[in-house]
This record gives C-alpha cells, structure tokens and sequence, in this order.
C-alpha cells in the first residue's frame, strides 16, 4: 500500500521563532533564513519545535512510499501543513516573510487564510496520489484544528497512529524517533470514528544517540 505522510506545523509565534528570526541569531537555520534563498521549511519547524518535530520528519521520511516519487506534488511523501500556504514539501525554502506571516496565522478551520490553502492543496494532492494511497496525519487528531479540514478530503483515508493516543507531544516524538532508527512502522488507523483519549502509555526507555537518518529530499520552492 503507498502512504503519504501530513505534518502538522510548528508554532511560529513562540519564543524560538522569535530567536531564529533575530539579526543577531547564530544558528545555522537563522543564517539559512537571512540568506538569499531562504531556509528549509523542515530545518526551520525542527528548530522552533525540538523533538516532536524532529520525530515527525524523521519518521515520515523512513517510512514514506509515495505512489509515484517523480510526480512533483506528490514528490517523496512528506507534507507540512503551514498556517497560511496549505501543505509544502519540507524542503521548500521559506523566508524570515514567510515565517512572519505564519506567526499571523491562526491555525484554526474558521479562519479562511489558514482553511483555503489547506483545503486547495489538499485536493491536488488527493487527485495525484490515486485511490490505493493512505494518508497518515502525524498531528493531534484531539482537536479541529487539522481533522475537520482534511477529513472532509481524505475520508476514511487518513490514518494517524494509534499509539499517539494518550501521548504528549514530547512522547510521540521519542516514539516516532525510535520507531524510525528500529525501522518498525506504528499500526495506523482512521482518523474518523477513532477515540481520541486514553490512559497515559508508560514512559519510553532513554533514546540512544545514533546518526541521523538521511532520506531523499524533494527539490525546495518558496513560501
């Protein structure tokens, strides 16, 4: 079965967007976003995130079997909602603007800014994948603010992982992280129907360091 992976996005109207953002910011993701061709959408939401994040892409980027690599929208399978510019390839290269506007944006599905874009680009990506692909929202399903805009597209379709019930954002990144290295995929189920709430799973046992996971990127393009 091929599967598409939806990231929800980071919070750019925090403390570490402000950081990024600043001209006096040292980091190699400041220095990316002030350069001429911006930064990845992907290093940039890892660095105002942290873990969760980081667990999203690195498990999406593991397990990704798009229907068809070459198509340019679908690309490696891997998709990040934005507030205001709908889903983009995690190596689309966003500017300290674009990073501005997604601060300003309420990630809410009665706003239209954020709602239309998602909504757009999420029936294109519906009509190139086929009828054989899962969609698998790596994102909190206790919440509107995601499942009643992509629901309505994706129906039965979309799929989170059902071990993320009961997880805080911290924990299902460490989950998704360890899944990655050991190359064992979570079970999924649809979004629709599914329990959103559950007891407190045990605490994962300490992550240990190993080298990062290196996937196929898909060719950036400005917010």
């Amino acid at each position: 079965m091929s599967r598409v992976f939806l990231l929800s996005p980071a919070n750019c109207g925090g403390r570490r967007a402000a950081q990024v953002l600043s001209p006096d910011a040292t980091s190699a993701v400041a220095a990316a976003l002030r350069s001429r061709n911006g930064a990845r959408l992907g290093d940039l939401f890892t660095f105002v995130s942290g873990l969760y994040f980081r667990g999203k892409l690195t498990y999406a980027r593991r397990f990704a079997k798009p229907p068809d690599p070459t198509n340019p929208i679908v690309g490696a399978g891997v998709h990040v909602i934005t507030p205001t510019a709908g889903l983009r390839g995690p190596d689309t290269l966003v500017t300290p603007t674009a990073v501005r506007a997604f601060a300003r944006g309420d990630v809410d599905p009665d706003n239209a800014t954020y709602r239309r874009p998602l909504e757009a680009s999420a029936r294109t990506l519906l009509a190139e994948i086929g009828p054989d692909c899962d969609v698998v929202l790596l994102g909190s399903i206790a919440s509107p603010k995601y499942v009643d805009v992509l629901a309505a597209i994706f129906g039965e379709r979309l799929r989170f992982p059902i071990a993320f019930v009961g997880r805080g954002d911290m924990s299902r990144g460490g989950l998704l992280l360890r899944h990655a290295r050991d190359g064992v995929e979570l079970e999924y189920v649809a979004v629709l129907g599914a329990s959103v709430h559950g007891a407190r799973p045990p605490k994962l046992p300490p992550l240990r360091k190993t080298a990062g996971l290196q996937n196929g990127r898909i060719a950036g393009r400005e917010v």
